[in-house]
């Protein structure tokens, strides 16, 4: 350990200051020291001794041994090791996009081994789709293809964005740090990503001449896309890792695929169950009779009791839309049509026949 002035005064802050006090302090003087881009030649050292002072005071622990023992304290109950460990620093650091693979090893020792998690390729944009089906596919299930325009790692350059023959360099607008510092309001310095190298620290000597350096071209690609039976209308359908590839290597994004089922010419759905209309005339309906219906799959003859009323519900047993419980059912409404128009023989008919109808009168 080689910080031999207060931890609290290394970082300027007050003994009483809190967390979110502490790592702010360790922020803004971290970025300020950090060797790669500060080149006075006490940085490395002023980098290290504020590091030490966040890594003891960021820890509750170790924070109550130091204010009660002193260093010697800390220096007695912990190692280098046991202080420089990578969740102190993981969070801070990644929000500068710190390239900090050996920052640590380079400073404490060869024999100091921390491991960094280097910026992360961002994750490529998801996209979206709808797809018409009919009754059937939904009800059945199928598998369906669809072309879809989408950006897709360059083919020149692999994704690199580097073009071939060239290199990749330290990124010269935030020399290697992966970030830059923005003056705010009130003198606020605030620091994020650099816009340039996307908080990697190093860019293309040469762009790529195909994807203009950010490793992406766009590309129109097939997708099977399967649709699982008794799906309905409005739903949605998740395809992982089959959006577009994330710049310079990073993940590809989802497809998502929203569900539209065409109206059938016959059938209505409701939930599991379809619905016939049947339309059958006063006569069928008095004397009974055979319909056709049509269903999914054919066509099936019903029979009509005698005396149906309208509005009668027939039901055709595992003729509706599949589900994980079984199949549904398919409804046949019956609807007596009565007629609004008749030749003279029809009226003279059902002259005679209400002749012979027994009128109930109100008690």
């Amino acid at each position: 350990m080689a910080s031999k002035l207060d931890y609290y005064d290394l970082l300027g802050v007050s003994r009483d200051a809190s967390q979110d006090d502490i790592k702010r302090a360790f922020r803004k003087l971290a970025f300020k020291f950090h060797p790669d881009r500060n080149k006075r030649p006490d940085a490395e050292e002023r980098f290290k001794e504020v590091s030490e002072a966040y890594a003891v005071l960021s820890d509750p622990e170790k924070r109550e041994q130091y204010d009660t023992r002193g260093l010697e304290g800390i220096k007695r109950q912990y190692t280098q090791e046991d202080i420089f460990n990578r969740r102190t620093f993981q969070d801070v650091f990644s929000e500068f996009g710190f390239n900090a693979d050996d920052l640590f090893s380079r400073i404490f020792g060869r024999g100091f081994n921390v491991q960094w998690r280097q910026p992360e390729a961002p994750r490529g944009r998801d996209l979206e789709a709808q797809m018409e089906i009919t009754l059937e596919q939904a009800a059945f299930g199928t598998e369906l293809a669809v072309a879809v325009p989408r950006l897709k790692r360059c083919r020149r350059c692999n994704g690199s964005g580097v073009e071939p023959g060239s290199n990749v360099v330290t990124c010269p607008k935030c020399g290697g740090t992966g970030a830059i510092e923005h003056e705010a309001v009130r003198g606020f310095i605030v620091v994020g990503s650099c816009d340039r190298c996307m908080g990697r620290g190093q860019t293309a000597e040469k762009a790529c001449k195909a994807c203009k350096g950010n490793g992406l071209k766009e590309r129109r690609v097939q997708l099977q896309v399967r649709i699982p039976p008794g799906i309905d209308n409005g739903d949605h359908l998740v395809l992982r890792r089959q959006g577009e590839d994330g710049p310079y290597g990073g993940p590809p994004g989802d497809f998502y695929v929203t569900i539209r089922v065409k109206p059938h010419r016959y059938l209505a759905r409701r939930g599991v169950d379809l619905i016939y209309e049947a339309n059958i005339n006063l006569a069928q309906a008095t004397l009974g009779a055979e319909i056709k219906v049509p269903t999914l799959t054919s066509e099936r003859r019903v029979k009509v009791p005698p005396g149906t009323q309208c509005g009668t519900m027939l039901r055709l047993r595992g003729e509706g839309i599949r589900s994980s419980h079984g199949r549904g059912d398919e409804l046949v409404q019956i609807n007596v049509r009565i007629p609004e128009k008749l030749t003279p023989k029809e009226r003279k008919l059902m002259e005679e026949l209400s002749k012979e109808f027994k009128v109930e009168e109100p008690q």
